[in-house]
């Protein structure tokens, strides 16, 4: 199969899969003669693979890692077992600092709470004295509310 009929087998866009081939992550294909690559069923389950692993926001380099097991099915899965070990302590640390954010947001919106002039908007105010991502964000009844722990991500 082209390309295309791989994109539509695998419910990825062909962009995608050009930027996967180009990171290593879908294996070398074979060349009609007329230069197209030929793909077959292993790039669509390696595809769904990859999918599957974005989709639990797995990185690249975490993604290569499980490939490399996938690839050698002898091997010892201690080591995914400690990646996704990892992996969750990543998410359960983002899973913090979106309710930080959550929680700045709430503090902010405090700041405005009736519809008028967009000069009188408290929200607005707030965001242009808050001039750093770490400066804390204050409520008009004077509650402080650190930016720090989302300095990353901004």
């Amino acid at each position: 199969m082209k390309i295309g009929e791989l994109a539509k087998a695998a419910h990825t866009q062909v962009e995608t899969i050009r930027y996967y081939e180009r990171e290593g992550l879908l294996p070398e294909t074979v060349r009609t003669e007329s230069n197209y690559r030929v793909y077959g069923d292993e790039h669509v389950d390696r595809l769904s693979f990859i999918r599957n692993c974005r989709r639990l926001d797995m990185t690249l380099d975490e993604i290569r890692i499980l490939l490399r097991f996938k690839d050698s099915p002898l091997e010892n899965c201690a080591d995914v077992n400690d990646l996704l070990d990892e992996h969750i302590g990543h998410v359960a640390a983002r899973i913090k600092e979106l309710k930080a954010l959550e929680r700045q947001l709430k503090t902010l919106r405090e700041n405005c709470r009736k519809s008028q002039q967009a000069s009188q908007c408290g929200i607005l105010s707030e965001l242009s004295t808050a001039s750093h991502p770490d400066q804390e964000l204050t409520t008009s009844k004077g509650h402080v509310h650190g930016a720090h722990s989302l300095k990353a991500k901004l």
